[in-house]
């Protein structure tokens, strides 16, 4: 195969997952942000679906904070699709001490993280 030096499908994916996995560590113990927050801070403006996307691509378990990611309305996003990984989700923030309700919201005026976007994510 010959190469065109072009980025395939698969390197800009991965590339992008790399940038979101990067992100996501920055995310402090027992804080949570939500996926349209990720894609931003990755210039990804309003591509928050493509977040959970590049999320649910890790291999699990994972060193990625991922499970510190949620819905903008302050909830886990619960979903036959994740295979039981959003009850996973909820017991990783229960263990950092992230309080979840009955109706599984969490109140972000609380846990939520403001990255300074001025630092230099490096």
């Amino acid at each position: 195969m010959v190469s065109t030096g072009e980025p395939n499908e698969m390197t800009v994916k991965k590339s992008f997952d790399l940038r979101v996995y990067k992100a996501v560590s920055h995310i402090p113990f027992g804080q949570v942000t939500t996926y349209g927050q990720i894609a931003e801070l990755v210039g990804a403006y309003e591509c928050a679906r493509q977040i959970g996307w590049s999320l649910k691509r890790l291999r699990l378990p994972s060193k990625i904070s991922w499970h510190r990611v949620i819905n903008a309305k302050g909830e886990v996003s619960m979903s036959i699709g994740r295979e039981g990984n959003d009850w996973v989700q909820i017991d990783l923030l229960n263990s950092e001490s992230v309080f979840i309700n009955q109706a599984l919201k969490i109140q972000l005026s609380r846990y939520l993280w403001e990255p300074d976007l001025l630092k230099d994510s490096d």
